[in-house]
């Protein structure tokens, strides 16, 4: 093993080198790991009567059910303000102000006057 300040010693070279060395010996005992876990889950298996293929073939044909949350419907916001010269545009206060607004409000129109009354 090599403490903290072996490690600062060593070369950049030499780390790399120790880099890739520790990368190969994790890649085999990942798959020495990886056989292991098959042995066991075949042998698992084999005490109900099945081969670790009849198993993952099992598992595979069915699908998976998902659960879905219906999504809520979004409330329409009422409008709540006007354009006088079309009043078929409307805004809602919300957001951001649409351009008929803000020339309104512009040439000095008080935002009062084009609230919708209810």
């Amino acid at each position: 093993m090599f403490d903290k300040n072996e490690l600062k010693a060593l070369s950049r070279k030499e780390l790399e080198k120790l880099l890739a060395d520790v990368k190969k010996a994790l890649s085999s005992v990942q798959a020495r790991d990886q056989r292991e876990a098959k042995k066991a889950a075949t042998k698992a298996a084999a005490e109900f009567g099945f081969s670790l293929n009849d198993i993952t073939e099992t598992a595979a044909l069915v699908p998976k059910k998902r659960k879905t949350k219906a999504k809520a419907a979004k409330k329409q916001s009422k409008p709540v303000f006007f354009n006088p010269e079309d009043t078929n545009q409307t805004w809602t206060g919300k957001g951001r102000q649409p351009n008929w607004y803000r020339e309104q409000i512009a040439t000095g129109m008080d935002p009062e006057a084009m609230r919708i009354k209810n």
